[in-house]
């Protein structure tokens, strides 16, 4: 099979793989409405959400500290054991002095008791329990931080894989533009071949080019299908084979937004951070306070009968137990002092934290000016490789170019014009995250 037979194949082939991208449905969509189903259904979001519920629960456990605790209880038993035969009588209170006659206190017969009871505890002082409180709420609220910041993160991602979708397309329009520039110049070169002007490798040359730029707008056509997917799954959306289409495109002109270059004092991670040192700076109180006796109150009321479910004698208990855990081989201090530990490394890692975000904030907001100028440099770049490109075409219209200079020239248009595209896109992206990182 010939070069141009199998060159012809090729086109063929890409040919079909554009058709099949191109026929696919689209669905319009905007940032606003990604941002809206991100809210609503994305994976991490969902997860952070959850681990709140889950603190805020624990927080809630906490109110026992000051709730009573009321528990109903039924027992039913049947017993010749002495003791309990003699006690459950005087609980139904129908104790008579046969009663008391040696031979049936030494051997009752069977006896039944049947008895309700309804017992209450209330805690009283419970130093410790105050500081694991405390505890539960700092982690509760540092749980909320982490949950808010994880959300603006996603809010961040979401922008970029719009911003890349958006990119996608722009990139196909102008590689369209460049496959339509080869075709305009395949058909210069047939002619020209045709009159005996050129060589058949110019022709090839010709050809080759426009084949690699069709094949190239298809590697397009599939990182467009890829961003699709890949912002379907991040907002938990089931598009199938469709693709999104962006309502509206990527900036091809870059305004800066002042933007606070400093690290915000309220900025959720770090005071999740903080937060989260808290709740170990009140855990490690909490242990410390175990040794601090505890004092709470308690009462039951019981009734009794012979026959089940009946309660003809009834009877009252209250009191106040006051209990101090004097020594629990050694377990109370050395968890005192694991906990003291463990709020040094959070409290440092916090430090640390917040350290590297400054820094983080500095390097973004050099990279913001840098990619600014790249963005100037590739203006001037599209604008030299387009009148380059001009004065290539005509000159090679008269003769006075090769095939290959002009081949060449109009690469380095595409090269320039992608490369402009990129620049865009890496100066929003970069803006962005600086505005993610001084939220």
């Amino acid at each position: 099979m010939s070069y141009t037979l199998k060159s012809l194949s090729l086109i063929i082939a890409t040919f079909f793989a554009f058709t099949s991208v191109k026929g696919q449905d689209t669905v319009r969509i905007s940032e606003a409405d990604l941002l809206k189903k991100l809210n609503d259904g994305n994976w991490k979001v969902k997860i952070a959400e959850q681990e709140y519920k889950a603190a805020r629960a624990d927080y809630r456990q906490s109110h026992s500290l000051f709730l009573p605790q009321v528990e109903l209880f039924y027992t039913a038993i049947s017993t010749t054991n002495p003791l309990m035969a003699f006690g459950s009588k005087l609980n139904q209170e129908i104790l008579t002095m046969q009663d008391f006659n040696p031979a049936l206190l030494n051997d009752p017969d069977r006896t039944e008791n049947y008895a309700t009871e309804v017992s209450v505890n209330m805690p009283l002082i419970n130093v410790d329990g105050l500081y694991k409180r405390k505890a539960a709420k700092v982690k509760m609220q540092a749980m909320q931080q982490k949950s808010a910041r994880t959300k603006e993160g996603m809010q961040l991602e979401l922008k970029k894989a719009y911003m890349t979708l958006q990119l996608s397309y722009e990139a196909i329009e102008v590689i369209s533009k460049a496959v339509d520039m080869a075709e305009s110049s395949v058909k210069m070169v047939q002619d020209y071949y045709a009159q005996g002007m050129l060589q058949k490798p110019d022709l090839l040359q010709a050809q080759l080019r426009l084949q690699q730029l069709k094949t190239e707008k298809s590697a397009a056509n599939n990182r467009l299908q890829d961003a699709s997917q890949q912002l379907a799954h991040m907002v938990n959306d089931s598009i199938g084979n469709c693709v999104y289409l962006p309502k509206d495109q990527l900036k091809t002109s870059i305004v800066q937004v002042d933007l606070q270059s400093n690290l915000p004092e309220n900025r959720d991670d770090i005071l999740a951070m903080f937060k989260a040192a808290d709740a170990y700076e009140n855990m490690a109180k909490a242990n410390k306070m175990s040794f601090v006796p505890r004092l709470n109150a308690f009462g039951r009321y019981q009734m009794y009968d012979d026959e089940i479910l009946q309660a003809d004698a009834d009877g009252y208990l209250l009191g106040v137990q006051l209990s101090w855990s004097l020594f629990k081989g050694y377990q109370n201090a050395a968890l005192a002092q694991k906990s003291k530990i463990e709020y040094q490394i959070a409290r440092t890692e916090a430090e640390e934290y917040e350290s590297l975000s400054k820094v983080e904030v500095n390097k973004v907001s050099r990279q913001v000016l840098l990619a600014q100028q790249k963005v100037s440099q590739q203006e001037l770049a599209v604008e030299q490789a387009s009148e380059a490109y001009k004065i290539r075409k005509d000159r090679f219209g008269e003769g006075l170019e090769k095939t290959t200079d002009l081949l060449m020239a109009e690469n380095q248009l595409l090269q320039e014009e992608i490369g402009l595209l990129q620049a865009v896109f890496e100066f929003e992206i970069t803006q962005a995250y600086l505005a993610f990182l001084t939220k």
